[in-house]
């Protein structure tokens, strides 16, 4: 039987997820296929894959698209691995450098910046090595592993998953599982609880993760949440109407 490609992202925060893919059952039907988040959602467009763990920001963008089953990457309060760093208060930040791998995470920033903290510093897209700029009133968005590096760097860390919960009393999904076809539900039933397998071992997911720079038990327990439940599918409509109004903002100001 052909197996089903599935994009996956290689970020400590879904190691729990990825474990169980590994080691369950659904191995057999399935071929992994790592990549940045921002790729991933291309390769979806484009078909080299058949579900992924897409930014939620690019949603929209697919033509024919499907949650698969009830598992994400979310945040209910702080998330710990995206975050805004700086060596200034916020309200003296003059730029910010926006992380190249998760639009999700930048447009998340662009709607904090404007509607929470009420800034209008420069936004800058990154390349690798961007973070040697952060400094004086240069300030970065870093998302993902490197993010626990840059804790131990800069003096102000503003967290965009508990700026989200503070501003909308929402839990934030920053990815979930995407396919750009219908699956099979049995398929679906063995992808969730391979899922499930994972989280349910997360002792074993640590030990394999040697980490210093962060907790990682309290990190998958305390920062990340996985369950797609009905609040996080709220929230995620939450996200997907101010990022229209974004949209809406960056067109008028192109137009004047």
């Amino acid at each position: 039987m052909k197996k089903i490609r599935v994009g996956i992202v290689n970020y400590l925060n879904t190691a729990p997820l990825i474990f169980g893919l590994k080691n369950s059952a659904i191995r057999e039907q399935i071929e992994l296929v790592p990549d940045y988040p921002a790729n991933l959602a291309r390769a979806l467009r484009e078909g080299t894959i058949d579900m992924g763990l897409v930014p939620v920001a690019a949603i929209p963008e697919l033509k024919d698209w499907s949650l698969v089953g009830n598992y994400c990457i979310a945040s209910d309060g702080p998330v710990a691995s995206v975050c805004i760093f700086s060596e200034t208060p916020m309200e003296r930040v003059e730029r910010v450098y926006l992380d190249y791998q998760s639009r999700t995470s930048v447009e998340l920033a662009e709607i904090l910046l404007r509607d929470y903290w009420k800034v209008d510093p420069e936004l800058v897209p990154a390349a690798a090595g961007y973070r040697q700029k952060i400094g004086g009133t240069t300030a970065g968005l870093v998302i993902g592993d490197r993010s626990f590096e840059q804790r131990g760097r800069s003096p102000f860390i503003y967290d965009l998953g508990e700026a989200w919960k503070a501003h909308t009393g929402l839990p934030f999904v920053f990815a979930a599982w995407v396919s750009n076809h219908l699956l099979p539900d049995d398929f679906i039933k063995a992808f969730d609880d391979a899922n499930a397998y994972g989280l349910a071992r997360l002792s074993e997911v640590v030990a394999l993760h040697p980490f210093e720079l962060f907790d990682l038990h309290d990190y998958y327990t305390k920062n990340v949440s996985y369950h797609l439940d009905e609040r996080r599918r709220e929230g995620l409509r939450r996200f997907m109407e101010l990022r229209k109004s974004l949209s809406a903002a960056r067109s008028d100001a192109a137009a004047g």
